[in-house]
């Protein structure tokens, strides 16, 4: 597959046009923000407690670098954000929800509302770097100063932390048109593998003692155990019969076929999990902000009792939440009635719908339960061996990561295969209309 991709023009310029693009973006994360002491602040990058391993937990599932000062430290945290709040405006507020039925115009208009809430949210998580990175407490970190212009100079952060944002969006949209497609994705994706880099090297530079070959074992069988599971679960569907009437014109019997509609069972994908990472930033800021050691204890250690319950909540209701909002029963009992479908042994209308209810709150259940096992994995395998293995690489082999990357991969080989189909499509016609051309001629000669 991998020569024939290269072999059709077309296919190869794209995934040029794709590697450049992302190496454009990795390029951003090594240009330091104005005023920062990178030499110093490098050297205080090995402190990963409290509030710090909660930004790595965040930056793995967002490819971000929140605890960096560079200009793409940001990622495209903001735009996911604001991607996944005007998703869920669209079923709630009657305006949104008209302007998504209009087709590809309305639909532009919600890209350019979704611009917009990107650079708030911009404005807004800028101060995470400003406030919990470059303000801590250490005046090694900027230039000597800085401190004497704080005002300006978090403006000036801002405004190169937004524009680092807006530039990141830009570079998506530009791999998802003239790319291979799904730029946000592929971003995300390269964002989370390059994390690896430093604590592959880092973990393989410290020596192969005993301990460390069966750390590495250990994490090796749960990555491929992670990678079947989550392979399976994505591709994982509950099939529901569905019968078409069959209807009589004059002599000929239209409709009567059997089809299938498809639910996933991870029905929320990741957002479950990236929801409840995000508010379990709240106590432990609140906590810092305040003073209250207890509530900071309880959630700035990714082991802790309070923390693993919150976060397994946080996810079922997310589960449940997302699937309630993009999944419309009664909408799609209507569509089924209308279009003369009907599931065998169900009645068409409201028991159809409730029908489709149940089904889906089963099927929501496994895969809040998958989703669970995925998030505090982590924890329960760095333990008691989080001190010889990166946690970097604990929250990667883990599976929350895995789900990204195996989601992104997995439909990225569906949209090349796509254009190899359409490809020999195009090919297999052209020849068959030259071919006839040709022999027309000749017969007419």
């Amino acid at each position: 597959m991998l020569t024939n991709l290269f072999k059709v023009k077309e296919i190869r310029n794209r995934i040029l046009i794709t590697l450049g693009l992302l190496v454009c973006y990795r390029i951003g994360f090594y240009v330091p923000i104005p005023g920062v002491n990178l030499e110093a602040f490098l050297k205080g990058l090995g402190n990963q407690e409290g509030l710090n391993k909660l930004f790595l937990m965040m930056n793995v599932l967002t490819g971000g670098r929140l605890q960096t000062a560079t200009l793409f430290s940001l990622g495209v945290m903001p735009y996911i954000s604001a991607s996944i709040i005007f998703s869920l405006l669209t079923k709630v507020v009657p305006s949104l929800e008209k302007l998504a039925k209009e087709g590809a115009s309305g639909q532009k208009k919600i890209n350019q509302y979704t611009r917009l809430a990107t650079v708030v949210l911009c404005l807004f998580q800028s101060m995470f770097v400003i406030f919990g990175t470059l303000n801590r407490g250490s005046t090694t970190l900027l230039h000597s100063g800085v401190s004497n212009l704080w005002g300006l100079y978090v403006i000036v952060i801002v405004f190169a932390l937004t524009a680092g944002t807006m530039f990141v969006m830009w570079i998506g949209e530009q791999i998802t048109e003239r790319g291979i497609g799904n730029g946000m994705s592929l971003i995300i994706m390269a964002g989370i593998v390059s994390n690896l880099y430093p604590s592959i090297a880092g973990y393989i530079t410290g020596g192969f003692g005993r301990d460390a070959w069966q750390n590495l074992l250990m994490f090796l069988g749960a990555w491929m155990v992670s990678v079947v599971v989550v392979v399976y679960m994505t591709k994982a569907q509950r099939r529901i019969s569905i019968q078409q009437a069959k209807h009589t014109r004059g002599r000929r019997v239209y409709g009567g076929q059997r089809h299938f509609l498809p639910f996933k069972i991870n029905q929320a994908g990741v957002m479950p999990i990236v929801f409840g990472s995000a508010l379990l930033l709240i106590p432990t800021i609140f906590g810092q902000v305040t003073g209250w050691s207890g509530l900071e204890e309880s959630f700035s250690s990714q082991r802790g009792f309070w923390f693993v319950v919150t976060y397994i909540a946080l996810i079922f209701f997310f589960s449940f939440f997302w699937t309630s909002m993009m999944f419309q029963p009664n909408e799609i009992a209507n569509n089924l009635k209308e279009n003369g479908s009907f599931i065998p042994g169900i009645r068409p209308g409201k028991s159809t719908s409730q029908f489709l209810e149940s089904t889906m709150v089963r099927i929501t259940l496994a895969g809040a339960a998958f989703l669970s096992i995925l998030a505090v994995l982590p924890s329960l395998l760095g333990a008691s061996r989080s001190g010889s293995m990166d946690q970097v690489l604990i929250y990667f082999m883990s599976g929350t990561s895995i789900l990204i990357v195996v989601g992104v991969a997995l439909d990225m080989v569906e949209k090349l295969n796509a254009m190899l189909v359409m490809r020999n499509y195009e090919g297999a016609m052209k020849d068959a209309d030259g071919g006839t051309a040709g022999g027309w001629g000749r017969k007419q000669g």
